[in-house]
């Protein structure tokens, strides 16, 4: 089942349109990432899914509830973080999270319970009898995370989760968003951390006012640049081009150095083949691994060929 379904969700502002005829689904317990610009309308987008904000036209559902029709439902099956949540900082870290899980009409018992297991979880529980206004801002950051997870909510929104977090606070909200998976809850992340969202996510969206990609980390990879194989070998390796492009299964292939960089479909079954042809020519070859792009590679390729169509478009 998915957790959210939407359907050409558009929201404008006067002439101004944050999201364009957004179609999308997110499988339960999925971590979707959704990446792109300031400014590109992933808060807005938010905001809707979130029932804060109506939509201009279209439809969503989340958590099995429509949009319009059961938003008190909405949101009350959700867990939202905001870019700057707030906190009293007058209260303490248990007092904050015991106000908040009152409001989420947890009984008492639960309630102490919950905030206990997340303070716990989050490396807060130390801190628990602090006053939250002496928090570092990786701190505040855990505790509302922890606000947005008392009632146990089956989607959440993380609006740049680690954003400003020291690396070990980071690496612990990342280990507390896959035991989240793991538990089975659907999470919406946005982040500007691509090396994160490679980690994390099992789906993700480029967006910049509409969605320009969807898919898996690897898909999203193979899409934009195909798959490969880079052999090093030893001394100029520009003589061995013609050897390489002669096989008919090879793509492309260009040299740089002493490395190779050939452009095959299925490198798993064709590097034997490639490697021998080489091997029998008089080749050297020190290492054959795959060509491997990074996340942020295939999202700055689209969001450029995104504004280059848009200069050309207007």
């Amino acid at each position: 089942m998915n957790a959210i379904e939407i359907n050409n969700l558009t929201r404008t502002f006067g002439s101004l349109v944050a999201v364009d005829d957004l179609t999308l689904a997110i499988p339960e317990g999925t971590v979707f990432g959704f990446l792109g610009p300031n400014g590109a309308g992933k808060t807005t987008t938010v905001r809707m899914l979130s029932a804060l904000i109506a939509p201009t036209r279209g439809t969503a559902t989340v958590a099995g509830h429509r949009l319009g029709e059961n938003n008190e439902a909405i949101r009350q099956s959700i867990g939202i973080l905001t870019e700057t949540p707030g906190l009293y900082d007058r209260l303490s870290a248990w007092q904050n999270l015991l106000f908040f899980a009152q409001l989420y009409d947890l009984p008492a018992e639960r309630a102490a319970s919950q905030v206990e297991r997340f303070l716990r979880m989050l490396d807060l529980w130390e801190r628990r009898g602090d006053r939250v206004g002496g928090f570092s801002k990786g701190m505040r950051q855990k505790l509302a995370i922890a606000r947005a997870l008392l009632h146990e909510p089956k989607v959440i929104f993380l609006d740049e989760p680690t954003s400003g977090l020291d690396p070990e606070a980071a690496r612990v909200v990342r280990d507390f968003i896959k035991e989240l998976r793991a538990e089975g809850r659907t999470i919406f992340l946005t982040t500007h951390n691509l090396p994160e969202a490679d980690e994390l996510c099992d789906l993700i969206g480029v967006f910049r006012s509409r969605l320009l990609r969807l898919g898996t980390p690897a898909n999203l990879r193979t899409g934009m640049f195909g798959t490969g194989t880079q052999v090093r070998v030893v001394g100029d390796a520009t003589q061995w081009i013609e050897t390489v492009r002669a096989l008919s299964f090879v793509h492309e292939a260009n040299a740089e150095e002493n490395t190779l960089f050939v452009r095959i479909d299925h490198p798993d079954d064709q590097n034997p083949a490639l490697v021998r042809t080489l091997v029998n020519a008089g080749a050297q070859i020190r290492t054959v691994e795959p060509i491997s792009h990074s996340l942020e590679e295939v999202y700055l390729e689209l969001v450029e060929n995104e504004r280059e169509v848009a200069a050309v478009s207007h």
